[in-house]
């Protein structure tokens, strides 16, 4: 076929597609972690140097962050998805209007969101029942993060256009790059300067701008299909209304989640400092493995985009399987490793013998049971790559956002059960029936797919 897809690392449409996925979807796990570890080392240099409740300060505001980052990271889907079937069909004119669209709505919308949430911190923290003696630390490292909002925004935009093209290790490279210096300044103004957590933030903030500055350097030089020209910026209303229709289900799916972890924790906030240090120590050590689990999942969206909009539908179907048993092995083999090191893991943030033991125990709940996030997001992927985007986000917000708030309303409230064990539990159960619900609405979708003619309609 004439328009076979050969992007610039991967051919996404024949040969060994199991390894191909893994291959594509190994630049981004790899990022993702780098972005963890990152973060992970802004817990841990506070934790070792910082004040007191340093670490309990930046976890409260995890929360906060993820809901805003992770709607725009969804967002970004619908740009991935749109690159993907203009680069597959090799559509110069629209792959141009899709990127200079996705660099200016970033850039504005990163602005807007950026100064809403400079403004509101505290209004935010207070909703969550921050507790006085953290939310002054917590508001400082707030404020200051939402300044390099924009930055990341663009990165994250730059970054899918990127991907979507098959070129992964690029945007892998340049957060490899500003994670260095993130880690440097950490240092330097943690430890040097004795910044605290303000310190943090200044350091990711630096951290980000790089970022997208070198994002868009590498749109700049990109190939003629989708180069960026800054001299040639201009804003197509039509594409952002695709980007949209696609992104704004993703994102909201993405950001149900974290709606929910807002109230969680409020709830983690109510059972004290020592709990929030060790719900926090143990979020960031699991989200070592969630983002294993959801790189495989932005592989198989990609593909499954990519396949769909040339009609091979039994791709389709391999890709689907191979993805979820890529999935399963991550989820099986890191898991372990988690399990098994755990508490010397959680030993690195904080040094309260109390603070590991509550955290360990999250940990041996949401770890074991994790391969059914990573299920979800596997078929709420592929049901996106498949031109719908609207179905995902409402079984997700059901099966996960209302289900999780209900349980924190209901079951938390006994006093017997407010406790954190009562508030991890909820997570496998969601998971388990949302991925359960994401599984039958593929099936269906899959059975009925045809190709005379492909329509992005839900």
């Amino acid at each position: 076929m004439d328009n076979i897809v050969k992007c610039k690392d991967v051919d996404m449409t024949s040969g060994n597609l199991f390894k191909k996925i893994f291959i594509f979807a190994l630049p981004i796990m790899i990022s993702a972690l780098l972005q963890l570890f990152y973060s992970a080392a802004d817990l841990i240099v506070c934790g070792q140097f910082g004040s007191t409740n340093s670490v309990a300060a930046i976890s409260n505001t995890g929360s906060i962050i993820n809901l805003i980052v992770e709607l725009f990271i969804g967002l970004s889907v619908g740009s991935n998805v749109l690159m993907t079937r203009a680069y597959s069909l090799k559509d110069k004119d629209k792959a141009h209007k899709i990127l200079n669209t996705s660099v200016i709505f970033s850039l504005f919308i990163g602005i807007i969101i950026g100064i809403f949430g400079y403004f509101m911190s505290e209004i935010f923290l207070k909703w969550m029942k921050t507790p006085n003696d953290v939310i002054d630390l917590s508001a400082s490292y707030l404020k200051i993060y939402f300044l390099g909002l924009p930055f990341q925004l663009l990165y994250n935009f730059g970054a899918a256009c990127q991907r979507a093209c098959g070129d992964t290790k690029k945007p892998f490279y340049i957060l490899a790059f500003a994670g260095i210096f993130n880690i440097g300044f950490n240092f330097l103004f943690v430890v040097g300067l004795n910044l605290d957590v303000k310190g943090v933030a200044i350091a990711t903030v630096i951290s980000q701008i790089i970022s997208g500055f070198l994002i868009i350097i590498l749109l700049i030089k990109g190939n003629s299909l989708y180069k960026f020209n800054l001299k040639a910026l201009f804003f197509n209303l039509n594409e952002l209304k695709d980007i949209t229709r696609i992104g704004i289900p993703a994102g909201i799916q993405s950001a149900v989640f974290s709606i929910a972890n807002i109230l969680i924790q409020s709830s983690v906030n109510s059972l004290g400092t020592i709990v929030m240090d060790a719900d926090g120590a143990s979020s960031s050590i699991e989200g070592f493995v969630y983002v294993c689990m959801n790189a495989i999942a932005q592989a198989c969206l990609v593909f499954i985009s990519s396949n769909y909009a040339l009609g091979k539908k039994e791709n389709i179907k391999k890709i689907i399987i191979y993805s979820t048993a890529q999935c399963l092995a991550i989820s099986l083999i890191i898991g372990s490793l988690v399990i098994i090191f755990g508490k010397q893991l959680l030993g690195f943030y904080t040094s309260n013998e109390e603070a590991v033991k509550i955290g360990y125990l999250r940990l041996l709940i949401l770890v074991s049971t994790y391969s059914l996030c990573g299920l979800l997001d596997i078929f709420s992927f592929s049901v996106r790559g498949l031109g719908y985007s609207l179905l995902p986000m409402i079984i997700t917000a059901l099966g996960c956002c209302v289900y999780r708030i209900i349980w924190v309303l209901t079951i938390f409230k006994i006093e017997r059960f407010h406790t954190n064990l009562t508030l991890s539990l909820c997570y496998p159960i969601s998971w388990l029936m949302t991925s359960a619900l994401h599984l039958i609405s593929l099936i269906i979708i899959y059975r009925r797919l045809k190709f005379d003619y492909i329509e992005m309609n839900n």
